[in-house]
């Protein structure tokens, strides 16, 4: 065993490195403040100057991060924000968390991964740990980050040690705190992994090791997979099941009494967020290369995909008894984020039909309680107020996402026509309720 590892080895047993979070986004901000709680020193990089002013007010950004915590761990100096990679050169440990976009023909977008990476390599103190968290595809650690790193000199298993560790950070679950979430986390080596469970065991309860990086890149896409497949298959199952005049949610509310062998998903008006709509299709352009196509992953995307317009054509098909032209239609959209209770517009199918209708010539407005206005694309609208008199106005409202301080008994009282596509209303009966 060499002196360099056996140095960093203790290094981070004895809770005496520097660590560095490369990204300060939903993934690498609330990693950053759990190991500074635990009493290491943390450097934040962030090249977003909105976000570092926002840090330097001590105002938090993300659902996740209480300003509570945050501002304590800054007053404290446990961590600290800045742009500057040069810091890197007093560091022992750097993780790295930037967004990995989708291209078009889905293709991976990882220009964000390789540009930290280069600028890790020109400031790294040897020897140091790096592990890349953001989600792509399988052999990115090894055949893009591992050559990038050598190429400016640097030794594996001498002036660094390499692992890829997946992100698995849920927003807005309260249940699975960042702690209490199992990390998976694979090395270009044994020696590299063991060094990564070492540091992620300081704030996690239980760390996985796996035989390589590729087998923890794969892993956190088949987390995703398994999710998009699922959802494809019930959103195309509730799309079946209206043609045939079944209720889908009591399909599913029945099967999942069943003690084994079942595992209960839901339809809805699409997928959003930042993983489950694009993750998989880092699988699907991998594997292409290697001349195979999956078909499920595939088939899926365009499912979920396909759910906002499907949605909007069932409205207007509603809509088509009150024998109005599509300009004087009048629809409401309840819910703007891609998720209960979160904060966060990210690939959110309620914007998608919002710009559908739009196309359409149908006026929309919408109401969400975290979201006071919306100036995204083609959309420049400010939260309604919910009122009876204001839902009188609307032809339909359309329940889109489900927060939780919603004024649901004033919605079915006072509102036309009602579109749920997340059951909120489960086990109500009513004719102007209409389900997905």
């Amino acid at each position: 065993m060499g002196n360099s590892l056996i140095t960093l080895r203790e290094k981070i047993k004895r809770k005496e490195i520097r660590l560095c979070v490369v990204g300060l986004g939903y993934v690498g901000l609330p990693l950053a403040i759990e190991f500074a709680k635990k009493g290491l020193e943390v450097l934040g990089l962030e090249i977003d100057k909105e976000r570092l002013k926002r840090l330097s007010r001590k105002e938090s950004y993300i659902t996740d991060v209480p300003e509570e915590e945050l501002g304590k761990v800054l007053r404290q100096g446990k961590l600290t924000a800045s742009s500057q990679f040069s810091l890197l050169e007093g560091v022992d440990c750097i993780i790295i968390c930037v967004p990995t976009p989708l291209k078009r023909k889905f293709h991976p977008d990882i220009s964000f991964i390789t540009q930290a990476v280069r600028s890790v390599s020109k400031h790294i103190k040897k020897p140091s740990l790096v592990i890349l968290e953001s989600t792509t595809y399988p052999g990115t650690t090894d055949e893009v980050i591992l050559p990038l790193l050598e190429k400016s000199g640097l030794r594996h298993g001498k002036d660094f040690y390499l692992c890829f560790s997946p992100e698995r950070i849920d927003p807005g679950n309260t249940k699975y705190p960042l702690s209490r979430i199992p990390k998976v986390i694979g090395g270009i080596t044994h020696e590299a992994a063991a060094l990564g469970k070492l540091l992620y065991e300081i704030i996690i309860d239980k760390v996985m090791p796996v035989s390589s990086a590729k087998v923890a890149e794969t892993a956190k896409l088949l987390e995703n997979t398994f999710r998009i497949v699922n959802i494809g298959l019930i959103d195309e199952l509730a799309m079946m099941c209206h043609k045939m005049g079944i209720n889908i949610w009591e399909v599913v509310e029945a099967a999942k009494t069943k003690p084994f062998g079942f595992m209960p998903f839901y339809p809805g008006p699409g997928v959003g967020g930042h993983c489950i709509g694009k993750d998989p299709l880092y699988l699907y352009w991998k594997a292409k290369s290697f001349g195979f196509k999956s078909r499920f992953i595939k088939l899926s995307s365009d499912v979920t995909n396909y759910m906002p317009q499907y949605v909007v054509e069932r409205v207007l098909d509603l809509l088509k008894a009150n024998e109005l032209p599509l300009n004087k239609l009048k629809v409401l959209v309840i819910g703007v984020t891609y998720k209960k209770d979160v904060k966060d517009l990210r690939k959110s199918p309620a914007l998608d039909m919002i710009e559908i209708l739009q196309k359409r010539n149908v006026s929309v407005s919408y109401y969400d309680p975290l979201i006071p206005f919306l100036k995204i694309n083609t959309i420049n609208l400010k939260s309604i107020t919910l009122n009876a008199a204001n839902l009188r106005n609307f032809d339909c409202v359309v329940i889109t996402t489900d927060h939780s301080k919603i004024n649901y008994a004033l919605l079915l009282r006072s509102a036309r026509l009602i579109f749920d596509t997340r059951n909120v209303f489960k086990g109500k009966e009513n004719p102007r309720l209409v389900r997905l």
